[in-house]
This record gives structure tokens, C-alpha cells and sequence, in this order.
């Protein structure tokens, strides 16, 4: 009985791929810090929103189906990435200025 040279059998190691999945290796999408534009596609059993940038799966906490908005990555593993979601800046710039009241007029309402 020779046991020296086994190929296969009990404890032989075997790669079968990745199963389709992303590898660990390869690079991710997303990073950390970074904010995203995306669409919440569907919701995670656990109620979060799910969107996907390149097939990397994003889970939103807070987020619903069908929403387009603006998510702030807050942790990236091999499989998906977390994150929440930027509120909206109001631009107080591009907003119109009120016109100075005049000293000169009645209020309105009170024209004599």
C-alpha cells in the first residue's frame, strides 16, 4: 500500500471558484466615505432598501422601493456594502431673495 502520493480523496483540498458570486479580491464598486446616487430595487428581509451599483448589492437602512436618492457608504465587505442615506442640501444660493419691505407703502389690505 503506497499512501504517499494521494490525489484526492478525504482532506484533498479543491477549489471550486467563487460560485458566481464577486471575488474577494477583485475590486469593489463602492468605498467607504463616499456618497452615491442610486434606486432602491427592493427591500432586505430585515427591512432595509437594496440597490445595486455594477451588481454590487448596497443595503440602505431607511430606504423603500422604488426611491432615487443620494446614499453615504459606511462600510464595505466582500459581498455588499452598507450605507444611509445624505439628506438633501437646500441651496440657499439659488433660492430667491425677498424683496426689502418699504417704508414708502401702506400694508397691504389698509389702502385708503
Amino acid at each position: 500500500m503506497s499512501y504517499g502520493n494521494r490525489s484526492g480523496g478525504y482532506g484533498a483540498r479543491r477549489s471550486y471558484g467563487s460560485f458566481g458570486g464577486p471575488s474577494s479580491f477583485a475590486p469593489k464598486p463602492v468605498k467607504a466615505g463616499e456618497e452615491y446616487d442610486v434606486e432602491i430595487t427592493e427591500i432586505s428581509r430585515r427591512g432595509d432598501g437594496i440597490a445595486k451599483i455594477q451588481g454590487f448589492i448596497i443595503f440602505v437602512s431607511g430606504a423603500k422601493a422604488g426611491q432615487k436618492l443620494k446614499v453615504k457608504i459606511t462600510n464595505v465587505s466582500n459581498r455588499y456594502a452598507s450605507a444611509e442615506i445624505v439628506p438633501p442640501t437646500i441651496n440657499v444660493a439659488s433660492q430667491p431673495a425677498e424683496a426689502p419691505a418699504s417704508t414708502d407703502a401702506e400694508p397691504a389690505g389698509k389702502a385708503q
